[in-house]
């Protein structure tokens, strides 16, 4: 993957979400930092991820989010062939058993 994006300012960015201790402390920095519309994208493109790890099809991601199929695409892409942060963090959800508990609500 190319590296370009990395610059000092993301590496200060990534710094300072390192240093989230809470989750109240994660929500606010979010929310100073993001649009509502930045964080509404994101937050669908967790979504996505999530449904794709639980084998959903693209039709009914897309029903169920509203993500258009080119972008469940992308995001699909990223997940099996990006920097493995996707995969990573799906990881860290996963429990003893291999079946992922999703957060928030989320059933496949």
């Amino acid at each position: 993957m190319a590296h370009d994006w990395r610059t000092p300012e993301t590496d200060a960015l990534v710094e300072a979400v390192l240093r989230l201790d809470t989750r109240e402390a994660a929500e606010t920095f979010l929310r100073d930092l993001c649009t509502l519309g930045e964080l509404h994208d994101m937050a669908q493109r967790w979504a996505v991820v999530r449904m794709l790890d639980a084998g959903m099809h693209y039709a009914e991601i897309s029903r169920r989010t509203g993500a258009s199929t080119a972008t469940i695409t992308r995001i699909a892409s990223w997940l099996n062939h990006g920097e493995g942060g996707y995969r990573a963090m799906l990881d860290r959800f996963k429990g003893g058993d291999g079946t992922t508990p999703y957060p928030l609500g989320f059933e496949a």
